[in-house]
C-alpha cells in the first residue's frame, strides 16, 4: 500500500485563517478490509464552506476536527479494490480530503460514486457538475423560482456556482447580471458565461451606495431574484434595487466567515419588498442532485457551460490556494491537481 502524504487542521484561526493553521504529514495507508476501495486522488476541491468549518462554532455541520486530514470533495481513480461494485481503473467522486489517496468503504450510501468522463472532464464533477453547480441549480430552480424575462443577480458572478447560476438562468430566458472582483472576471462573465452584465465590485470602494447606483443602471427594471454568497455590503447594495415580492437565495456568506458581524443596513426592505429571503444547505437536498445533474451534465457536454478552472500543482499547494480563494483571488473553480 502507498504512503500517503496529508494536510491536517493543526490549530483553528483567530480571526483571518493562515498557512500555519494547516499541517502537512505522510501516513501509512492501511490494508484494505472487505467492501473497501483505494482512491487516487486526481484533484481536490477547495470551497469557501471550509473556512467555516475552521471554526469552533455552532453551525448547520460540525466543526473540522483538529488533527484530522481537512474535509472536501475529490475525484480520482480506483487503484485497488475489495467491493465487487468498483474495479481499478474506476473514475469516482467523493469526499476523500486534502490528501493523495482514500480508503473507502464503499458500501456506505453516497460515499463513493462512478463517474462517466466520456463528454464530461473529471474535474468538472467538483464544480459545474458537481456541489458547486447543484449549490446553483437549487437556489434558482427552487428558491427563486424565475420566470422567462426576470432579472436577476449572482456575487462571485465568475465562480464555479456563478458559471454554473449564468447557463441555467439563461436557458430559462432571464436577463443575468453578475457582481465580481475585477475587470478580467467580469470581461469572462460577460463574454463566456453569457452573463448580459457584470459590475466590478472593487470600483465602488466598499460603498453600498455607489454599488446600488451601477445596479441601477444594469437593473432598469430593478431585481427579481438575487443568488447570495457573500453578504454585507454587496448584500446592502442589492437589496436597495430588490423588487417587491423579489427572492433571495442565500448559500454562503463568505464576508463574515472570519468571525466578524455582518450587520444588514436595510432589513426593513425585506418587510416592505415582501421578499422571501431563504438560506440553504445544498447537501440536505439530495433527491435534488440527479435531476440538476442531468441538466449541467448536458450543458457542459454541448458547451454551453464552460467553466474555468484554477489549478495549481501538488497537495503541498492547497493551504495557500484555499487562502487565495478566500481572498477571490482565484479565477472560476479553485482545485488542486495531485497527478
Amino acid at each position: 500500500m502507498p504512503q500517503n502524504q496529508q494536510i491536517l487542521l493543526d490549530n483553528r484561526p483567530e480571526g483571518e485563517a493562515t498557512a500555519s493553521n494547516f499541517k502537512q504529514v505522510a501516513s501509512d495507508t492501511p490494508a484494505l478490509q472487505d467492501g473497501e476501495v483505494l482512491v487516487r486522488h486526481h484533484y481536490l476541491s477547495l470551497d469557501p464552506y471550509m473556512r467555516g468549518r475552521m471554526n469552533d462554532s455552532k453551525s448547520y455541520a460540525a466543526p473540522q476536527a483538529l488533527g484530522e486530514v481537512m474535509q472536501g470533495g475529490t475525484v480520482g481513480e480506483v487503484v485497488e479494490s475489495k467491493n465487487p461494485k468498483f474495479a481499478p481503473g474506476d473514475k469516482v467522486a467523493g469526499m476523500g480530503g486534502w490528501q493523495e489517496y482514500a480508503v473507502v468503504n464503499a458500501n456506505q450510501p453516497g460515499a463513493l460514486k462512478k463517474v462517466d468522463t466520456t463528454h464530461v472532464p473529471l474535474p468538472s464533477y467538483l464544480g459545474a457538475v458537481g456541489m458547486p453547480g447543484v449549490t446553483a441549480f437549487y437556489g434558482l430552480v427552487k428558491i427563486i423560482a424565475p420566470k422567462a424575462g426576470d432579472t436577476l443577480v449572482i456575487s462571485a458572478a465568475s465562480g464555479a456556482v456563478g458559471s454554473a447560476f449564468a447557463a441555467l438562468a439563461k436557458a430559462r430566458g432571464c436577463r443575468v447580471v453578475g457582481i465580481a472582483g475585477g475587470p478580467e472576471k467580469c470581461a469572462y462573465a460577460t463574454g463566456e458565461l453569457g452573463f448580459d452584465a457584470c459590475i466590478d465590485y472593487r470600483e465602488h470602494d466598499n460603498n453600498s451606495q455607489s454599488l446600488a447606483k451601477a445596479l441601477k443602471d444594469a437593473c432598469p427594471d430593478g431585481i427579481d431574484g438575487y443568488f447570495e454568497s457573500v453578504g454585507g455590503w454587496i448584500m446592502d447594495a442589492v437589496m436597495l434595487r430588490m423588487n417587491a415580492f423579489s427572492r433571495m437565495a442565500l448559500c454562503g456568506m463568505i464576508a463574515g466567515y472570519d468571525g466578524a458581524p455582518l450587520p444588514m443596513a436595510h432589513p426593513a426592505l425585506i418587510l416592505l419588498n415582501r421578499m422571501k429571503v431563504q438560506g440553504f444547505i445544498v447537501s440536505e437536498h439530495m433527491d435534488v442532485w440527479p435531476e440538476a445533474l442531468a441538466e449541467l451534465g448536458g450543458l457542459v457536454a454541448s458547451g454551453k457551460l464552460r467553466p474555468r478552472e484554477s489549478v495549481p500543482q501538488g497537495l503541498a499547494s492547497a493551504p495557500e490556494a484555499f487562502l487565495g480563494l478566500l481572498k477571490g483571488k482565484n479565477f472560476g473553480k479553485q482545485l488542486v491537481k495531485l497527478v
